[in-house]
């Protein structure tokens, strides 16, 4: 059974400390926090002797073996992500031992981020992994293609590390910075590859739409469940084009229906705004 649990966040930026509320999802051993894109897991194991001196070596290996939980029960947790909504990561790296192989090579990259002597004598060890950067390159959808008009410009002084940028000409067509759809009370699941359909089931945003440079260095879409300060959020802020989900297309949990005019909205900026392609697209759940 997965439990959904609240968790508050700051995000701050130049004049800006607004409180957001991520949404994550919580599993038996760890968790998938969709708005930070960080996966957590956990590790706990009992030295051998059950004496209350419990030596040096007895330690460690404990200490080993949570940590040998922790990276199995991340595996799980990987194979678990939903890419999109027919395909899990477990079900791309079924289709061949070379895809699983390399799944399981992300696991190397995995490190614990913290490790606990807890007081009935038991070892905890916790590890973190970004779905984005070297992960999300290999589970998106190979049809995300690069886009070429979009470059990334490594002098920007004040940007973000992480985040990729556009030229001038793409910043000086801007009118709308980004998209927001609000996905609360309908039955939406997040994916790392999420698509937006009109009442036609018409794509309007989906792989297709955006420049695999941003969809791997910070995911197709960003997830939040406070809508009041979402046009302060730094993937969109300034003046994001919202729109309404109507609902999910049956059997794609991660398939959001809005409304015709909404995506007409949507592709009239399309056609001359690159907000899309840079993956400036925030979902608002329950």
């Amino acid at each position: 059974m997965i439990v959904l649990v609240l968790c508050c966040w700051v995000l701050c930026g130049p004049g800006l400390a607004a409180e957001q509320v991520d949404f994550i999802e919580t599993f038996e051993h760890g968790q998938i926090n969709w708005s930070t894109g960080l996966l957590t897991s956990s590790g706990v194991a009992a030295p051998p002797e059950k004496s209350e001196a419990k030596n040096a070596e007895e330690l460690e290996k404990a200490l080993e073996q949570a940590r040998s939980l922790a990276v199995q029960n991340m595996l799980d947790l990987v194979l678990k992500t939903r890419v999109d909504s027919l395909t899990s990561v477990g079900d791309i790296a079924t289709q061949s031992d070379i895809m699983m192989a390399k799944v399981r090579s992300l696991m190397k990259g995995v490190k614990p981020t913290k490790q606990e002597y807890l007081s009935d004598g038991t070892v905890e060890v916790t590890m973190q992994m970004n779905m984005h950067g070297g992960f999300a390159q290999l589970v998106l959808p190979g049809e995300i293609k690069q886009i070429e008009s979009i470059k990334t410009v490594s002098s920007e002084k004040n940007a973000p590390d992480d985040t990729p940028q556009e030229s001038s000409s793409d910043t000086a067509a801007e009118a709308f910075t980004g998209l927001v759809v609000d996905a609360r009370g309908i039955r939406f699941s997040p994916a790392m590859a999420p698509v937006i359909v009109d009442e036609k089931a018409r794509e309007v945003y989906g792989s297709a739409f955006v420049s695999r440079e941003f969809a791997v260095q910070q995911g197709m879409s960003g997830y939040a469940r406070k809508i009041e300060a979402i046009s302060r959020h730094p993937r969109v802020a300034g003046k994001p084009l919202a729109v309404k989900g109507l609902g999910t297309v049956d059997n794609r949990p991660s398939t959001i229906i809005i409304s015709n005019a909404d995506a007409s909205k949507i592709k009239r900026a399309s056609e001359h705004l690159s907000f899309l392609k840079k993956c400036r697209v925030m979902i608002v759940l329950d």
